[in-house]
């Protein structure tokens, strides 16, 4: 204990010069807003809390009647007007029109997002594509749209790119096998874009939430299989607010990972590997607890795989 405490200082200030990149503060006020899947569920709520701060909001979705409600939605809650644009993240011409046409972003949040659970085995390839195409695939085309005018923009300030993933995107569940490829992709494309665009000012954040209370969680756990429910459904279920708030402040603070309560914040920790770490202080805690949170999540995985046997025997 006495060598840690005379360690501990140390480390820190070694962490201090090495933790990379810089910490950035990203202001939201004044700036354009620029979300997808932002008809409703977490999209709307991050609209009405970017709002809420100063922000100027244009949000994009695949239904113009679900947008023109989340647009007067909006205008009843503050006075003012969000700009709208129906297409689908699928067809990059109809999303690079959408954004030309919105004109620079400052922060843009790429939220949408599709899922129908099910064993691989018995899934229909087309749903299984539709995932992919929507949830990889559809971000790739909104931040390729968005690039040119994001580097290009007026605004010398820091600027930002939030991806939506899922815990489902650090640690693979039960009938999650399409979902969880699609929502692992994105850290990926996370990390090697922060490398990209780091001389630009643009900063990468993954946002990494548990069930939320949407739309299309209600969906979801109509069709879930038994064992999805099981291991899934036992965690807490957040407010679409409570998403929201925390996903804006982490992007405000530039964080790279974006977790949600104490078992996200552990799952950060244990699935941390390479990811970029603009704080000392939590990257402290990341190499101090990474032997902790990697026997929590084998006793996890072993409940998780002692549950799938009895199911299978009975």
């Amino acid at each position: 204990m006495l060598i840690f405490i005379i360690l501990a200082p140390i480390f820190l200030l070694l962490l201090y010069f090495i933790v990379q990149p810089q910490p950035v503060s990203i202001p939201i006020k004044g700036r354009h807003v620029f979300i997808t899947g932002g008809s409703s569920g977490i999209g709307l709520a991050l609209a009405h809390k970017a709002i809420s701060e100063g922000a100027r909001v244009s949000l994009l979705a695949r239904s113009l009647s679900k947008l023109e409600e989340a647009k007067k939605s909006l205008h009843l809650a503050y006075g003012v007007d969000v700009g709208i644009f129906a297409a689908d993240v699928r067809d990059y011409d109809a999303v690079k029109r959408a954004i030309v046409e919105a004109g620079p972003i400052d922060v843009l949040v790429v939220n949408q997002g599709i899922f129908v659970p099910q064993e691989l085995e018995k899934q229909d390839m087309d749903e299984v594509k539709l995932m992919i195409d929507v949830n990889l695939v559809g971000s790739f085309n909104v931040i390729k749209a968005a690039l040119p005018l994001m580097k290009g923009r007026k605004d010398s300030r820091p600027a930002s790119i939030a991806l939506m993933s899922s815990q489902a995107g650090q640690v693979g569940i039960y009938g999650y096998s399409a979902y969880s490829a699609s929502k692992f992709g994105l850290r990926g494309l996370a990390e090697a874009l922060q490398q990209e665009l780091i001389s630009d000012d643009i900063h990468i954040s993954v946002i990494y939430p548990p069930d939320t209370e949407t739309p299309g969680l209600e969906e979801e756990r109509k069709i879930r299989p038994k064992m999805t429910e099981m291991i899934a459904g036992s965690g807490s279920v957040l407010k679409a607010e409570e998403v929201a708030k925390k996903t804006l402040d982490g992007i405000k603070s530039g964080s790279f990972s974006i977790s949600f309560r104490m078992e996200g914040k552990m799952l950060a920790i244990a699935t941390a590997g390479a990811s970029p770490q603009r704080s000392f202080l939590i990257a402290f805690f990341e190499v101090v607890l990474a032997g902790i949170s990697r026997i929590v999540t084998l006793l996890f995985l072993s409940n998780v795989y002692r549950s799938i046997r009895k199911s299978h025997a009975i």
